[in-house]
This record gives structure tokens, sequence and C-alpha cells, in this order.
């Protein structure tokens, strides 16, 4: 994750603000709120700016992504050269699916809360989306688990802890 954080920041940085690069990052699949929060502290940004960048960031892609990924996956399927990127993506997301499905809105939470590998809002709206729950559950859940996320990545990437234990 760093090495794409890093190129991003790169990439960016000489065209638009270290906000923006922040703001961006954290719309992205993978990178999301932990990779925005990430840059953010590697390019000095303040975390009271950071967190509410990476916040609104990561948030915007959800309800795109639970109201219409399942119309947009039917159109992609039509075409054989999306056709196995799609059922790769269904693939994955329902593989992850389980404690989701047996837990549901605190599944969700966990699942976009706790910042591991192949988790967050992304993937979280994918599953809900799958699974058809309800949106507006769906996206309760993901709000919350957002907010959890930012708790532990801010911890994570401006070392708050070092300066709370000082």
């Amino acid at each position: 994750m760093e090495s794409l954080v890093t190129w991003f920041t790169v990439t960016l940085g000489d065209y638009i603000s270290r906000e923006a690069v922040v703001f961006i990052i954290s719309m992205f699949p993978f990178l999301e709120l932990r990779g925005g929060l990430v840059a953010a502290s590697l390019l000095k940004v303040p975390i009271v700016t950071a967190i509410p960048l990476c916040i609104i960031g990561n948030i915007v892609p959800i309800p795109f992504i639970l109201l219409f990924i399942k119309k947009i996956f039917a159109w992609m399927k039509k075409f054989k050269i999306f056709r196995g990127l799609v059922e790769k993506l269904e693939k994955r997301a329902m593989g992850k699916s389980s404690q989701v499905t047996k837990y549901e809105f605190f599944g969700l939470t966990l699942f976009v809360g706790i910042p591991l590998p192949g988790t967050g809002a992304w993937m979280g709206s994918l599953i809900a989306a799958l699974l058809e729950m309800d949106t507006k559950k769906a996206v309760a859940a993901e709000l919350l688990g957002i907010a959890i996320a930012t708790v532990i990545m801010s911890i994570v990437s401006y070392g708050l802890l070092g300066s709370v234990i000082s």
C-alpha cells in the first residue's frame, strides 16, 4: 500500500495541492482512508485537516457502489472482455462475506472498520450490495466502520499513541 501511496503523492503532488492528493487517495479502492491518512502524514498535512478529507473521500463512492454496482456488473458481464474481472470481484467479495452474512450490521461495521488488506468501505459496499442488505443499514454500518478505521489509522499514521502516552 505504501508504494501506491508514494506513487500517487509523487505523481499528483506537482499538479494539485497536498490536500487534494489526500482526498483522491481516500476515494481509491484498496487505498481508501487508510492510504489517505498515510499520505497525509507523509505530506505533512495537519491531522485536523486530513481526517475530514479522508472521511469524505472514503464516503463518496459508497452510495454509488451500493445503488449501482449490480447493474454495472450485469452490463459488464455482457462483454466477454469484462466477464472474468466481474466474476473474480464477485467471488472475492462473497469469499469475504461470511462475517457480514452472520452478523450483518456489526459484521459490516467491523469489516469496514478494522484496517486489514482487502477490507474497507469499497469491499464492504460491494458485499452489502451483493447480499442485498438494506441500503440505510449498510450506509450506517459503513459510516461507523469508517469512524473506527479513522481512529485506528490516525494512531498508526500520526503516531498519536506515543504523544498520548508521553
